[in-house]
């Protein structure tokens, strides 16, 4: 069996004139949180759509847990999806209406499924709620809820938290954090500090080509760079310059210290280590040691 559950090269997809899509290739390994980044008119949902089958691709290939998601029935009881604008049908209560999913979907014991996941999403009490009842919040939960029943090997996530309050968004985030290695999840959001959190990996798309992919480590550079805060005293640039691995360090402000460093040939604890064994020995008291630059910091400067 492949260790990738998404593989996409060259992918694109016009609408006429307009290219939402344009070469996009990226993969995604199997149990990984996968994100999808960049701004409004990226190409995120339509590469969203493709993967999940809604839409064919113009050109390019796409092979989603080993298929290609565009023949019908390929990927049925292997998919969990939430899309962005996901609407539950009036005229139903939540619990029956997911019992009646579960069974479409040929799951074994479908109201055992329903109320499975319903009780994972922190919605129980909303089994003989109407739809048309149903807050925002619970809406999109119970949507959510959909998604994960009969714990589908690939669980695609578009927006799962847009417009939830935040404790409701902190439980979604951790039934994400629940799938992680159990299912392969890719989520995608305008949130870069829950993606930062959650995502091992991920990719930045920009106009419709991805700008930048690869481990979340290697999006924030973590493993070139790191800050220091400085509480007091005086850092002497040249001499953390000459410190071996160090490639090179300024100041940013009066308070923030950033060095890069060789990251190939030497290892982040070694580097950091030196650095403020360094800045304590000249009589710099810190604050804190921060590695990388914040998701949205990288996001910005490629997009």
């Amino acid at each position: 069996m492949s260790e990738l559950a998404i593989e996409l090269v060259d992918l694109t997809k016009h609408f006429g004139a307009a290219r939402a899509v344009d070469g996009v290739s990226f993969t995604v390994q199997r149990g990984q949180v996968y994100g999808l980044i960049g701004p409004n008119g990226a190409g995120k949902t339509t590469t969203f759509s493709m993967m999940c089958g809604y839409l064919h691709p113009t050109s390019g290939t796409v092979r989603v847990m080993g298929v290609n998601p565009s023949v019908d029935g390929a990927l049925k009881g292997r998919l969990g999806v939430l899309p962005q604008d996901a609407l539950l049908p009036d005229g139903w209560k939540v619990g029956p209406l997911l019992t009646y999913w579960a069974r479409l979907g040929g799951l074994p014991q479908p109201e055992q499924e329903a109320r499975g996941a319903l009780e994972k999403v922190g919605l129980m009490e909303a089994w003989g709620v109407g739809t048309h009842a149903l807050s925002h919040g619970m809406a999109k939960r119970a949507a959510l809820a959909q998604a994960i029943m009969g714990r589908p090997p690939l669980v695609l996530l578009d927006e799962p938290t847009a417009g939830l309050d935040p404790r409701i968004a902190n439980q979604v985030r951790q039934v994400i954090r629940d799938m992680r290695g159990q299912s392969t999840v890719v989520v995608s959001s305008h949130n870069l500090q829950e993606l930062e959190q959650l995502c091992d990996a991920a990719a930045i798309l920009d106009r419709g080509k991805v700008a930048q992919a690869g481990t979340m480590a290697e999006l924030t550079s973590q493993a070139a760079e790191f800050r220091v805060q400085v509480a007091r005293g005086t850092v002497i640039v040249p001499e953390l310059q000459a410190l071996p691995g160090v490639t090179s360090a300024r100041m940013e402000g009066e308070t923030l210290l950033h060095v890069r460093f060789d990251g190939q040939t030497h290892k982040p604890e070694e580097v950091i280590s030196r650095v403020v064994g360094h800045l304590l020995q000249t009589g710099v008291l810190i604050l804190g040691v921060s590695r990388g630059q914040r998701l949205e910091e990288r996001v910005l400067q490629l997009t």
